[in-house]
């Protein structure tokens, strides 16, 4: 067939811009940087927890019921006249950073809370503690990013040794003993009361702590948690230090430490932390 010279030309000019898209083609759009990493729901290689049938973080480990706590819970209340005030919503003097160092804490203060600046390190307190009631109010990221152990993620660490978890576990499945309110590895709490996120929340946590004699433990710890007053734990014996896919263990230690509250790159948020430390009855403060 006979092309007139324009449909020559036309067919020419074709062929050139297919030839330059193929020589450079236009770019993809790249991954968000800013993706978080998806988080594991749990394993099914860790040991098992001793004296359970259920694996260290164990995928296959049912999750608690949830309850919905009142939303009439009050929040921000005054702590008892015999409590130390450990955050009162406008300085971190009672605080440090983490591990044996001496440096101020390196979190931030602002509108009554202190925020984690992700990263930066865990904080811990100044004075240490033995037998105690505590109670702190935190709030996870308003912004949801992450998922599972990913999301909203930190943790209250007594003695450096023993977790209370702290977890956006609102809507977001994780392994049974790693969610809010688990003694994190061996323990899931016995409901999910979690609130939505950025909703601020409350812990009631009583320790006792272990007990040796000539280098022999004759009492495990326990702890009772209760979160947005809802019971998670009661006398709840501790199996031992905390581990990651790991078996807690048990090594001697003094009868007080410090709280630490963790750091997990999220921005967590806390508010009106007191504790009040427990002994026999004090005859002398009886009236």
């Amino acid at each position: 067939m006979i092309q007139s010279p324009l449909l020559r030309v036309l067919a020419a000019q074709a062929v050139l811009l297919t030839l330059a898209a193929a020589a450079d083609p236009k770019p993809t759009a790249a991954p968000s940087a800013t993706a978080p990493k998806a988080s594991p729901t749990g394993y099914t290689d860790t040991p098992l927890i001793p004296g359970q049938k259920w694996r260290v973080h164990d995928d296959a480990r049912p999750r608690p019921a949830v309850v919905t706590p009142a939303e009439t819970f009050s929040h921000g209340a005054g702590a008892p006249s015999d409590a130390v005030i450990l955050f009162d919503g406008t300085d971190l003097s009672k605080w440090r950073a983490g591990g044996e160092t001496e440096a101020p804490a390196p979190w931030k203060v602002e509108n009554g809370y202190m925020e984690v600046v992700p990263k930066s390190g865990a904080i811990r307190t100044k004075d240490e503690f033995g037998d105690f009631q505590l109670h702190l109010e935190f709030a996870t990221p308003e912004v949801v990013t992450g998922n599972s152990q990913g999301r909203g993620n930190s943790g209250v660490i007594i003695y450096g040794r023993y977790e209370v978890q702290v977890l956006d576990s609102f809507e977001n499945p994780t392994y049974a003993d790693g969610q809010a309110g688990a003694i994190y590895g061996q323990y899931p709490p016995l409901r999910n009361a979690a609130k939505a996120p950025g909703r601020w929340q409350s812990y009631d946590i009583i320790f006792e702590t272990p007990r040796w004699e000539k280098g022999e433990l004759v009492k495990r710890g326990n702890v009772t948690v209760i979160h947005n007053g809802v019971v998670l734990h009661h006398k709840q014996e501790i199996l031992g230090a905390v581990a990651h896919r790991n078996v807690p263990k048990y090594t001697p230690h003094d009868p007080h430490g410090p709280i630490t509250l963790q750091d997990h790159s999220n921005p967590m948020r806390f508010r009106n932390v007191w504790i009040r430390p427990l002994g026999g009855y004090d005859e002398s403060a009886a009236k």
